[in-house]
Order: C-alpha cells, then sequence, then structure tokens
C-alpha cells in the first residue's frame, strides 16, 4: 500500500507541474541552458545552478525548483559533448567519458556515442529519481557510517583509480600524476588551522587553486597546442552515423547501466563526493570487470554508457542527504541547498511536516527534467556534430577563447588566467611523456577533502590512525585500496594468472611456451 501510496501521490505532483505553461516552457529553457553550461569549458553545472538561482529569487518556489533541478540535470549531462567531440571534458563529471567517447569520435562514431551518452544518463537519472522516492530511509543510513577517515579513504581511492585507469602504459605515471594534483591541493591556507602553506607570499594563493582554471589549463591548453601544430588533428567524423541509439546497444550494455546507476545513487548519496567520483568509479568497475579490459580507452561503447549512467544517476543520490538531512551530496547540490533556503524551504528530517509531499514534486521535476534531456540532446546531437567539420585552425582558437572566458569569470581574477596557462604547459609535457591528465585534476578536487578529513580525524584520535582498522567501512576500503595496489605489481599478476590456471584446469603459460 505504501508504494501504490507513493505514486499515486507522484502521479498528483507531475500533472500539477504538467498542466501550467509557464512551467513547461521553464523546464525546456532551464535544461536547455544547463546543457549549454556543461558543454562549454569552464561552465560547470556548479556555476550554472549558482547563477540562475539568483534570477530566482521572488519566482514561486515551484518554478524555481523546476529552473534549478532541470540546470542540475542539463549541465551533468552535457559535459559529454565537450569531452567526446574535442577530449576537453565540460565537466570534470564527464572526464572518465572522454577517455572511450573520444576515441569513438575518432573512427566517426560521434553520433553514436553521443546518442549512447544522451540514453544513458536519461536511464540514470529516471533511476536515481526511483531511488529517491522509494529507498532513501535505507541510503541515509548507509551514508551516516563515513566519518572522516572513511572521507579520507574515499578520496585516496579515487585519486588511485583514477590513476590505475587512465595509464596507457606503465600504471605508476597515472598515480604519480595522481599526487602532483594531491600537492597542488595543498596549496594555501588549511581549513582547519588557516595556516599559509606553498603560498611564497603571494595572497592570490592564499586560497589555494582554483578548480576550474586547473581543469581547462590540464585538458584544454595540450589540446590546442597539439591541434594547431598539427601533431594532433582534430577528431572528424569519417561518416555520420545515426544519432538514435541503438537499442539493441542498449540492451547489450543494460547490465552495466543497471551496476553503474546503482554506483552513482551510492555515492551521490555519501556527503560531499559528486558526480565526478561516479563516473570515475563505475567506469573502473566495468573495465575491472570485463572479459576484455584491454579495450577500454580504444573507444568501448560500456566505458562511455557506466560512465555517464552514473554521474546523472548520482544526481538522485545527492538529493537524498540533501533534503532529509540539510547536507548537499555534491557540489551542486550545495548551491541547491543555498537556492531551497532563499524560498524559505530548510531541507532536514521535518521536511515533510512544514512541506507535505516536496519529496515527490521533486522527484516529479526530475523526471520531467530527464524527459526533456533526453529530447533536445538527441535534438541538439546532430547539431553538434557538424561543429567538428569547422577546420581545426579556426576551431581551437575559439576553445581557447572559451578556456581564457571560464578562467576569467571565477571571480573576474586576472591571477586565474596565469594558473590555467602554466598548468596547461606542465599538463602539455606530462602528454609528451605519456602521463595521464585526468588523475591530477582528480587530484586537485578531491585534495581538499583528503587533507582535510585525514588531520581532522587524527586531530580527533589524538594522533592514532586505530580508528582505520576498527571500523568496518574503513577496512572494506582499506581492502579495494591495498587489492587496487597489489594488482598492478607483476609478481601479484603473475601468481594470479598461475591461480585461475589452476582453477579453471587450464596449462601455465609457461609451460606451453616450454613445450613449443
Amino acid at each position: 500500500m505504501y508504494v501504490i501510496d507513493q505514486f499515486t501521490s507522484f502521479g498528483l505532483s507531475l500533472y500539477a507541474t504538467l498542466i501550467s505553461p509557464v512551467n513547461i516552457l521553464v523546464l525546456v529553457g532551464a535544461t536547455l541552458l544547463g546543457i549549454i553550461f556543461g558543454a562549454l569549458p569552464g561552465l560547470t553545472a556548479t556555476l550554472g545552478v549558482a547563477l540562475l538561482t539568483t534570477l530566482t529569487y521572488g519566482v514561486p518556489t515551484e518554478t524555481a525548483l523546476i529552473a534549478l533541478l532541470s540546470m542540475y540535470v542539463g549541465a551533468v549531462y552535457g559535459g559529454s559533448y565537450a569531452s567526446i567531440l574535442i577530449n576537453i571534458p565540460g565537466t570534470a563529471a564527464s572526464a572518465a567519458t572522454a577517455l572511450d567517447g573520444y576515441p569513438l569520435a575518432l573512427k566517426g562514431e560521434a553520433g553514436k556515442a553521443l546518442g549512447l551518452t544522451t540514453t544513458a544518463s536519461f536511464l540514470g537519472t529516471m533511476f536515481g529519481m526511483v531511488v529517491l522516492v522509494l529507498l532513501s530511509p535505507l541510503i541515509i543510513d548507509l551514508a551516516l557510517q563515513f566519518t572522516s577517515f572513511e572521507f579520507f579513504l574515499l578520496a585516496f581511492f579515487g585519486i588511485l583509480i583514477s590513476g590505475t585507469l587512465s595509464s596507457r602504459d606503465l600504471v605508476y605515471k597515472g598515480w604519480i600524476a595522481g599526487f602532483i594534483g594531491l600537492f597542488m591541493s595543498t596549496v594555501g591556507r588549511d581549513r582547519l588551522q588557516f595556516f599559509p602553506r606553498f603560498t611564497f607570499d603571494i595572497s592570490e594563493l592564499d586560497a589555494g587553486l582554483e578548480v576550474v582554471p586547473v581543469l581547462l589549463g590540464a585538458f584544454g591548453i595540450p589540446q590546442i597546442i597539439k591541434v594547431l601544430v598539427n601533431r594532433q588533428p582534430l577528431a572528424r567524423p569519417k561518416e555520420f552515423a545515426r544519432i538514435l541509439p541503438e537499442w539493441g546497444t542498449i540492451a547489450r550494455n543494460a547490465k552495466h547501466i543497471v551496476r553503474s546507476a546503482s554506483i552513482g545513487v551510492g555515492i551521490g548519496s555519501v556527503p560531499g563526493i559528486g558526480e565526478d567520483i561516479a563516473g570515475w568509479v563505475s567506469y573502473g568497475v566495468a573495465r575491472n570487470t570485463s572479459k576484455h579490459p584491454e579495450t577500454f580507452g580504444t573507444g568501448e561503447v560500456a566505458g562511455v554508457v557506466s560512465s555517464e549512467t552514473a554521474n546523472n544517476a548520482c544526481i538522485g543520490g545527492a538529493l537524498i542527504p540533501l533534503i532529509t538531512l540539510g547536507i548537499p551530496g555534491s557540489p551542486p547540490a550545495a548551491m541547491l541547498l543555498g537556492a531551497l533556503m532563499l524560498h524559505n524551504v530548510t531541507p532536514g528530517p521535518m521536511i515533510e511536516f512544514e512541506h507535505p509531499g516536496f519529496i515527490l514534486e521533486l522527484t516529479a521535476i526530475l523526471l520531467l527534467a530527464s524527459l526533456a534531456m533526453w529530447g533536445l540532446g538527441i535534438t541538439l546531437a546532430k547539431q553538434v556534430v557538424k561543429v567538428l567539420k569547422l577546420p581545426a585552425q579556426v576551431f581551437m582558437p575559439v576553445i581557447a577563447v572559451l578556456c581564457v572566458i571560464g578562467s576569467y569569470s571565477l571571480g573576474l581574477n586576472v591571477f586565474n588566467l596565469y594558473l590555467m596557462i602554466a598548468v596547461g604547459i606542465v599538463a602539455y609535457f606530462l602528454t609528451e611523456m605519456e602521463y595521464p591528465i585526468s588523475p591530477l585534476v582528480i587530484g586537485v578536487i578531491l585534495g581538499p577533502m583528503a587533507d582535510e578529513n585525514l588531520r581532522r580525524a587524527l586531530m580527533v584520535s589524538e594522533g592514532s590512525f586505530a580508528p582505520l582498522f576498527q571500523r568496518p567501512v574503513c577496512l572494506l576500503l582499506l581492502v579495494v585500496i591495498v587489492l587496487t595496489v597489489m594488482s598492478q605489481i607483476p609478481a601479484c599478476k603473475r601468481a594470479k594468472e598461475r591461480l585461475t590456471d589452476r582453477v579453471l584446469g587450464r596449462k601455465p603459460r609457461n609451460a606451453s611456451m616450454d613445450v613449443d
């Protein structure tokens, strides 16, 4: 009966939203604006929700919610455009998508990739919406098990898995890049004692390194340099593939979609993590469980589907702690929290008493926003693919201008331009030495969380690391980290192969080679 009552109330909320032409217009317009914000490098979902919040003051609460959630959904999806077409993630959440999305574009399958990401994003958002209604209490209980030690280990694992998955040859190069980003995140005054670190008496460094200039410099500048010196031509479709997704391909990847959506919701429900980690973890699981992991990074459909499903499913997960506890699950959700309070809606355990039916209303808006996102995404994809027909010498300077605008618009600070250029030059030489750049950016993003939570945990435990081995979630994360590291050690790989051969009754490879 509970489920029936929930869906009945959900239907009424859906009807109330659809009955207003103004709400429908706001829904479509905000979703389109969100896709644009996500697609343009530097204009993230967080920035989009923050800017739109200022425009909703004095607007009815229901209309404001429609605008803000539609912006959120559209922007998280929109980042895949730039990832697939030019290998510059529009948002950090779409960084994992670039690993296989861009190679698909190089093969002339940009339309197919965009169709898949659009459908995967839609299905992920829908899954998160259902969980938001039905499974909120269970996921909240799980998320509340996390303390500072768990947050530190989760951030450290995010950096580690990013380096592991994005390395082309030697995995330690990915780890080194991740730790470089982790070091960069320590620049500035620490958040606990406000002590300056590595600032060299430069006042602009007191606040630390902004993520957006680092993101644009790390991904944008090397790509621009390579294209303009004709060392790496811009991806161009060899033939125009269909945009509408191949439903057979979607069906074959159903297990990836369900698993990635579950991962996205679970990670989103943990306060402060966000869509970028959901995308990376889901991509990592897809690769590690694949029968042919070597195909990932060369245009594997499962990689694109997994990352895009997870980062959009994370939206519903991030709303769970936001609405029920008042704790945002991601940076865009933090902006949404401020917007809700601006409209006299205080998220927390009393939300359903103060605003009956609020969660169902939120869910109805998510459904409509995901439908608008799918429709607009399929419609716009054909036009966006045409961007690839522009000459590289014309297109990449435009990207350079957008990178400059994206960096400078963050606080109107010229120092961010210097930071973007410096990071870009370093990133260019790292890519020339075949060091992956994604782990560096992930290190910058997750570094503050790892640093702050480790130091806070040690303060509470008076310098003792014992809680790491006493808490079940910590032990689980430690085991995963150790197994991840050991899986990359040659001796451990050989031992695993011998064990697998014995279990399956196969002849050891060395033995078969000796016979030959």
